[in-house]
């Protein structure tokens, strides 16, 4: 009997009652999830760096350390450096001659730019200059020389079928165009030494008529500082409709077209700016104008008007 209860318990289960099979079943489920998960966690974490990290990062540092605003030391007396046709392109011109807008070619496009190639660089030229229809004079932007003008416009032509040359660079400024001025100044030096004595004569003269010049300066400080950011924004932003009245938008400098929105009021009309109306989207476009920005604006087309 003994040898038949060891070879019985040899052979039993470990599982003895309906709680062991429990914790059995649930086991064999829970420890292979918890594994699984265990080395997956192991492998994605390889690649992870840890916590704020990327916060001491070169880049990021440099970047938090910069200056709120930069400014680049220009030598005046440096020559002016011109752009390039594809420059201006860049700047001024893409953003009607890229996608064909308002009815200005587009480069690349042979069919468009063929008559007008024919008609010759000259009168390219001359409408670039001056303007026509929705284009406004050098693009709106005066502040681009005959020369930058002249790059871009045959960049533009010779990449839609043209083959026109480079224009050629003016002469630098204080070369031969100088020598003259200076001539003229040297001759004027002797007159002006063999006058000197009326001086004395008319220096009694200014006494009683010191009282007019605060009167000037009064008149200067009575107006309003000009910011130059309503000037900036105008260029960079306005002009496109409103240099030249495009969909509706009263024209810069026309008194008659500016009188009905100036009787409404600055406030009004910097809210109507600021909100968009008809063709005008919010801002003119500008999202990132401030409200101080836009105000600017206004007083600049509206002082041009006035």
């Amino acid at each position: 009997m003994s040898k038949e209860q060891e070879h019985t318990q040899e052979h039993a289960s470990l599982i003895k009652t309906p709680q062991q099979l429990i914790v059995t079943v649930v086991l064999a489920f829970v420890v292979p999830i918890i594994i699984i998960l265990m080395l997956v966690n192991v492998v994605v974490s390889k690649g992870r760096s840890g916590a704020g990290s990327n916060a001491l990062t070169a880049d990021a540092i440099s970047k938090r350390i910069a200056p709120v605003a930069g400014f680049d030391f220009v030598d005046i007396t440096a020559p002016k450096v011109f752009k390039t046709g594809e420059q201006v392109f860049g700047a001024v011109c893409t953003s009607c001659h890229a996608a064909g807008v308002a009815g200005a070619p587009k480069v690349g496009d042979s069919a468009a730019w063929g008559p007008r190639i024919k008609e010759g660089y000259e009168a390219m030229l001359n409408i670039a200059l001056h303007g026509k229809g929705a284009m406004p004079a050098k693009g709106g932007n005066p502040s681009l020389s005959d020369y930058e003008v002249a790059r871009a416009v045959v960049y533009m032509a010779n990449k839609s079928g043209g083959n026109l040359p480079e224009p050629q660079a003016p002469a630098p400024e204080g070369g031969k165009a100088a020598a003259p001025a200076q001539q003229a100044q040297t001759q004027a030096q002797p007159q002006a030494q063999a006058q000197p004595q009326p001086a004395p004569a008319a220096r009694p003269a200014p006494a009683p008529q010191s009282a007019p010049a605060p009167a000037a300066g009064t008149q200067a400080a009575a107006q309003p500082a000009v910011n130059p950011a309503g000037e900036k924004l105008y260029k960079s932003t306005c002009f496109a409709c409103h240099g030249t009245g495009v969909a509706g938008a009263p024209k810069f400098g026309d008194k008659a077209a500016w009188d009905k929105y100036i009787q409404t009021g600055e406030d009004t009309m910097v809210k109507t700016a600021i909100s968009g109306k008809g063709a005008m989207p919010p801002k003119g476009g500008a999202a990132n104008a401030s409200e101080d920005d836009i105000r600017a604006a206004v007083r600049y087309m509206v002082n041009a008007a006035k």
